[in-house]
């Protein structure tokens, strides 16, 4: 990979990460969505970062169920959809936009709210059974 790539792979998944932190910041930015694109740059570019991004223990295991699954937690979908839906309102009552216009960003975010909601949920239960599983299996051999 050539260093200018490179170098500006990595600009833009330093630029994404700090989307990220605003959008941690502020009610009507989204977070998640940038955290995605910071990894998916660093993942081209810097497995250092790449690592440290999955690693990290606030943001690690989201991105790993989504990178491994598609998977996107029950708390995440609502705050995206409540996160849609107060922008929209604050768009209507901010811009006062012509109904075309309204219609057109309402529909934007619909698509945007039903992919969301269409993905799987992470299983953190079902993980953590498996996980015990074998061990439950190994002392009932036992017994």
């Amino acid at each position: 990979m050539g260093e200018y790539r490179k170098s500006g792979l990595i600009a833009l998944g330093c630029l994404m990460l700090l989307l990220a932190v605003v959008g941690a910041v502020l009610p009507l930015m989204p977070t998640t969505i940038f955290l995605i694109l910071a990894l998916w740059f660093f993942a081209r570019s810097s497995p250092r970062l790449e690592a440290w991004m999955l690693s990290h223990p606030r943001f690690g295991p989201p991105l790993r169920a989504w990178r491994e699954e598609g998977a996107v937690s029950r708390h995440a979908k609502i705050m995206a959809c409540a996160g849609m839906a107060i922008g929209y309102g604050a768009f209507l009552l901010a811009v006062e936009p012509v109904p075309w216009l309204a219609v057109l960003v309402a529909l934007a975010l619909i698509g945007s709210a039903v992919y969301v909601v269409s993905r799987p949920e992470v299983q953190k239960a079902a993980s953590s059974q498996e996980k015990r599983a074998p061990a439950d299996d190994h002392q009932r051999e036992e017994d």
